[in-house]
């Protein structure tokens, strides 16, 4: 399957497209892990009775789809999905590279099922101590993620890199942005996380962070976080509920509204509740408030 076949079937994705025809505002989506225990038809219907407008579904080892079974079980996967009257705007992988055996299958099959965007996997900087370390690793990941974004034009969709704080590539989005700039924007773009921009940079870098990603976010993340103190007395990122930690929620939405983003915001719940789908229903009700007050205004 070529970019020309795709093109007669699918939609390419612009920038921060709206994954619901007609929406005007994000669409509300879970992220599949939190309700991994779930087979299909239980994660559509819990998705539906929750409240939610679509699911971000893994497609990765231990996943709701596993990578080498793609090509087969992502349409079933989708199609009970859609039958609940859900979208699926979105699948998170663990793609490294374009010589990944699961690549192929993996977006072509995205790219038949109309699914516009897609998360790859992580790369981690090494021996950071060492000079030049971080060059050496870029260097690396350059034609890693060039190729993956070559495969994406071919067919249609739109890689999100992820910002994930800590030692991982993307984490300080300038040097995702380094690396992408010369990339067609509609084959990747960015899937810009509030909490982790927060957590590497809480005063200004986060706001930094989103205003550079702006002309090619594709994807939010939606999770929170606060410091504390750990057991040794460094502090330690503890997650939390959505909204009862340090994200400044109520500025990154009216900022997305601004921008007039429609994509995918998915829910992440990275803390471990008692009761997880309770969890996921007092988050997710905090969120919906949130979106309903910021695009009715």
């Amino acid at each position: 399957m070529t970019r020309r076949d795709v093109i007669g079937t699918l939609a390419a994705a612009p920038f921060a497209a709206a994954a619901t025809a007609g929406s005007s505002r994000p669409t509300l989506c879970i992220f599949s892990k939190h309700m991994a225990q779930f087979g299909h038809q239980e994660l559509a219907q819990h998705a539906k009775d929750i409240g939610f407008e679509g699911i971000d579904l893994t497609v990765r080892p231990k996943g709701h789809v596993l990578p080498e079974n793609a090509a087969q079980d992502m349409p079933r996967a989708v199609e009970i999905i859609r039958a609940r009257g859900l979208a699926v705007p979105m699948i998170t992988t663990d793609l490294q590279g374009p010589a990944d055996p699961a690549a192929r299958p993996t977006l072509t099959t995205a790219a038949k099922l109309r699914i516009p965007f897609w998360k790859p996997g992580y790369h981690r900087y090494v021996k950071l101590d060492t000079p030049n370390a971080a060059e050496k690793t870029l260097a690396e990941i350059r034609p890693q993620l060039t190729g993956l974004a070559a495969m994406s034009k071919e067919y249609g969709v739109t890689c999100g890199v992820h910002n994930h704080s800590g030692d991982y590539f993307g984490a300080a989005v300038w040097d995702t942005r380094d690396v992408i700039a010369p990339l067609d924007p509609a084959s990747v773009g960015y899937y810009f996380d509030p909490a982790h921009a927060t957590i590497e940079g809480g005063l200004g870098n986060w706001r930094i962070s989103m205003s550079i990603v702006s002309s090619r976010l594709m994807m939010v993340a939606m999770k929170d976080f606060y410091w504390a103190k750990g057991k040794d007395g460094r502090y330690v990122v503890k997650w939390c509920p959505i909204g009862q930690g340090m994200v400044d929620w109520p500025r990154v939405f009216a900022y997305l509204k601004s921008i007039s983003f429609k994509g995918p915001l998915t829910l992440h719940v990275e803390y471990e509740p008692k009761d997880e789908l309770a969890a996921i229903a007092q988050d997710f009700d905090f969120v919906r408030k949130q979106v309903d007050a910021t695009w009715r205004t």
